[in-house]
């Protein structure tokens, strides 16, 4: 996977063009209110725009009024569009889960988090990988953890399980869910990847229900960025 910076992320680091850019979001601007604007040379501004001309994200329009002024525009569809690939090599950093592949959901208590991940992941993925969640010390499942998977359409059946019983099966992919059971993970056969997600305890919370949809929904869209 390449680290390179995104060309977009390049281009836009660059606070004076940042600047230019917020003040073309407003409204077309002549090279001389951009100059006042960003208390800047216009030789500088004039160059920071041919930057954001050159990479599609401004335009440049002569005045129907003046022909010797030029408007200067931001194309706010190429911007989103800009974006939205700089999302997208983001996304493509996300671990890859490809056919067959063996993930290991871990948390403390394994009555909500771990096997609500479970349950996510089997029903994006289906037969396609193997999935299992285990917990440093199990509990019985939470009942408003059934209740919030439920809410996307999958049925949550579990017993929780230690982690001492599945330490010796192999993974390649583990994912801890809390801060506390990362502290304590053992060794696990065949050296898997090791990925944390640090989601609070729904179950902590005064008020349970609401806890756990949201972390349903956390869950959720972090397994939907999961190449699967």
């Amino acid at each position: 996977m390449s680290r390179t910076l995104p060309p977009f992320l390049r281009l836009m680091a660059d606070p004076l063009r940042w600047q230019l850019a917020c003040e073309l979001a407003a409204g077309d601007r002549r090279v001389r209110e951009l100059v006042a604007a960003v208390a800047e040379p216009q030789n500088l501004v004039s160059y920071h725009l041919k930057q954001l001309r050159d990479a599609g994200l401004v335009t440049a329009r002569r005045s129907s009024f003046d022909g010797r002024d030029t408007y200067y525009h931001l194309d706010l569809e190429r911007w989103a569009q800009a974006l939205a690939e700089t999302g997208a090599a983001l996304t493509v950093a996300a671990p890859s889960v490809p056919p067959g592949t063996r993930v290991l959901f871990v948390c403390t208590g394994n009555s909500g988090r771990s096997p609500m991940a479970e349950a996510l992941l089997r029903h994006r993925a289906g037969d396609r990988v193997e999935v299992a969640s285990a917990g440093s010390h199990p509990k019985p499942l939470h009942p408003d953890a059934v209740r919030a998977v439920a809410e996307h359409g999958i049925a949550l059946e579990h017993e929780p399980t230690h982690l001492d019983t599945v330490r010796r099966s192999r993974f390649d992919l583990v994912i801890s869910l809390c801060d506390r059971v990362r502290e304590v993970l053992p060794a696990f056969a065949g050296g898997p990847r090791l990925i944390h997600w640090s989601i609070p305890d729904p179950a902590r919370e005064a008020e349970t229900w609401p806890a756990f949809r949201r972390t349903a929904a956390d869950l959720a869209s972090r397994i939907r960025l999961l190449e699967v």
